[in-house]
């Protein structure tokens, strides 16, 4: 591919059945930038770092696009447009490698798009990189982090894409890790750490690998990622654990494999309630909103949301349940005055 310039914006003209030609360009005439996008994707040759990009979807006949990135991110819902119309979008996207789980293959180089939804349609692209983006680091487990394959997803993987432009999801949870292996890895706190600035959000979900941990071990892990953020003048923002989908025979999750109690009888969810009360956190308690939302579907209902007629997992979700679970952390992000209303999207 040849290297984008990042000052331009690429007017496009994909497949014939895709889009049509952009009005400003002559017939034929070569779009500038059409060399880095095909029918379904397109790859910038850009180093890691924070782009903002803006898409011009539409066409001819009526479209409805999504966008997604990297290593299975969605980065912009589907969005429908009326034929003969246009609609500019733009999101934030953090470029890094490796560009999934921190532990794992480095990926492509360079920032790389997918075009999805039943009738995709991209007229334009803009991408340069972002001057005054905040950062939501994610620091978790395999139900948060960017998963590598189809059909698992974690909520982290979901949740670009209820941003606008000048929020940026830099997602560092990886899968099997605790609170001991998180701090324990140099590829993972310690890579996160240093790149933590003024203003930015880190949010923390561990838990589910915590089995053998103590409530003492625990309590000091969580304590030493809290200190850790605000040292570099973060905030950090602890998440109890979404929980598993194990009922009891009257219907509720009122149990310790739903309620992320260990074999030791470490209660998870209110050690993390408990440290961030102590330590003067903000608190999303994602598992009381996730035992409601999976106990108002029921037993049948919930599946979805999980890999239950899939894997038979209870544990992980699929990219819907992912997408619900994102919807909820974004929820809570906006009633705790985290991030302005602005910068949601909204359509």
């Amino acid at each position: 591919m040849r290297r984008f310039n990042l000052a331009v914006l690429a007017a496009l003209t994909l497949s014939a059945g895709l889009t049509a030609a952009p009005a400003q360009a002559h017939a034929g005439q070569r779009p500038p930038g059409i060399e880095n996008c095909t029918a379904t994707a397109c790859h910038f040759d850009v180093a890691p770092g924070t782009y903002d990009v803006t898409v011009l979807l539409g066409g001819t006949a009526g479209s409805s696009t999504s966008v997604s990135g990297e290593t299975r991110r969605a980065l912009l819902p589907e969005t429908p447009v009326p034929a003969g119309e246009r609609a500019a979008r733009s999101f934030t996207v953090n470029v890094r490698t490796p560009e999934g789980e921190p532990t794992g293959p480095a990926g492509t180089a360079g920032l790389d798009l997918t075009l999805g939804g039943s009738a995709p349609a991209l007229v334009g692209i803009r991408v340069t990189p972002a001057r005054h983006a905040r950062q939501i680091f994610l620091v978790g487990d395999s139900t948060v982090c960017d998963q590598p394959a189809d059909p698992y997803t974690g909520w982290g993987q979901q949740l670009p894409q209820y941003l606008g432009k000048g929020l940026s999801v830099a997602n560092y949870a990886d899968s099997g890790e605790s609170t001991v292996s998180y701090l324990g890895n140099p590829l993972l706190w310690a890579t996160v750490q240093p790149q933590i600035r003024r203003g930015d959000l880190v949010l923390v979900q561990l838990a589910h690998n915590d089995k053998t941990t103590d409530e003492a071990t625990y309590r000091a892990n969580l304590e030493t990622l809290v200190a850790g953020v605000r040292e570099k003048g973060g905030t950090p923002v602890l998440v109890t654990p979404i929980v598993r989908r194990w009922f009891n025979a009257d219907g509720t999750l009122n149990n310790d494999t739903a309620l992320l109690v260990n074999g030791l009888g470490v209660n998870h969810p209110e050690v993390v309630r408990s440290v961030a009360a102590a330590e003067d956190v903000p608190l999303i308690d994602l598992t009381a909103r996730t035992k409601a939302v999976v106990e108002s579907l029921g037993v049948e209902g919930s599946k979805a949301l999980y890999l239950y007629n899939e894997k038979r997992d209870n544990t992980h979700t699929s990219t819907h349940g992912a997408t619900v679970y994102a919807g909820l952390v974004r929820d809570a992000l906006v009633a705790q005055h985290l991030v302005p209303k602005r910068l949601i999207r909204v359509g």
